[in-house]
């Protein structure tokens, strides 16, 4: 059964799983770029996400949307570090630093995050396997073919499933040779990263195939291009339903973390999820 270790606390995400709450503290996100940019703005959502019961805050300082510029490390921590530090001092609710920088995750951790997500699967920076092993944190390891500037610029697979799944049990292999458990250890296919639409509705469709690796499953659809694809309404207003369904589904194949920018419908709809499978607690 799915467990995840983050510190000492071995989270039991078999029957209720977690929703993470987006915060991005960025100008150029492609849904709410610039909207939380201000730091008290910024901690104020998170503490609203809190309150509507999101179990992980997820902080992010860089746009990965796909062809988005860089920021520099400096900048980087200048935004996301006053928003760690001010959540931490006002809730205990799990904090996740989306970098794939370690020394934005190393100085993050030590302002009171409690998870690394890198989006490149902790192989963009090679000095971020050594600052996770050097912690106790929590880990998601993404799958991403390319990088944000290239990712979708004509991605191609023989079997995204497959390849997929072979980059996990690659990711995993060599974490925990680095002396990092595998408890700690969160898999994220990676919605919409190097993915045309037909790769990421495969990946949806073969969930349960993931589940064989044994590690937490965390899904990232919230918002995507995807949605508007499907159903020929791009734009935010058109997201928020498909987003909920798509919860409820991925909930029902394995998945346990569910990323998004809308926290009470989706925890709703993985909590009644969770009934139909599992019964009423």
């Amino acid at each position: 059964m799915p467990h995840w270790l983050i510190h000492s606390h071995l989270y039991d995400l078999s029957r209720r799983g977690l929703i993470m709450g987006i915060v991005n503290v960025t100008p150029d996100s492609f849904s709410d770029g610039g909207q939380f940019l201000d730091a008290k703005k910024a901690v104020e959502h998170g503490l609203d996400m809190v309150a509507e019961g999101a179990g992980i805050l997820d902080v992010g300082g860089e746009s990965t949307r796909p062809g988005a510029a860089p920021v520099s490390e400096e900048e980087e921590l200048r935004r996301v570090l006053p928003v760690i530090r001010g959540l931490r001092a006002q809730t205990k609710t799990m904090i996740s630093i989306d970098t794939f920088k370690a020394t934005v995750a190393e100085r993050a951790l030590a302002a009171g995050a409690d998870i690394i997500n890198d989006v490149s699967g902790l192989t963009h920076d090679p000095r971020m396997i050594e600052v996770a092993a050097a912690s106790s944190c929590g880990l998601v390891v993404m799958h991403m073919k390319g990088r944000p500037q290239t990712m979708q610029v004509n991605p191609v697979y023989q079997d995204v499933v497959a390849e997929v799944a072979g980059c996990f049990v690659e990711r995993v292999a060599t974490l925990t040779a680095a002396g990092i458990d595998h408890r700690r250890i969160a898999l994220d296919p990676g919605i919409g990263f190097g993915k045309n639409l037909d790769h990421n509705l495969a990946l949806l469709r073969s969930l349960p195939h993931f589940r064989v690796l044994g590690s937490p499953l965390l899904i990232g659809a919230s918002r995507k291009s995807m949605i508007g694809k499907v159903l020929g309404a791009p734009g935010l207003a058109a997201s928020t339903w498909p987003t909920v369904a798509i919860t409820s589904y991925a909930r029902e194949h394995g998945a346990q973390v569910l990323r998004v920018h809308e926290v009470k419908p989706n925890l709703d709809a993985m909590r009644m999820t969770e009934a139909i499978l599992f019964g009423a607690d």
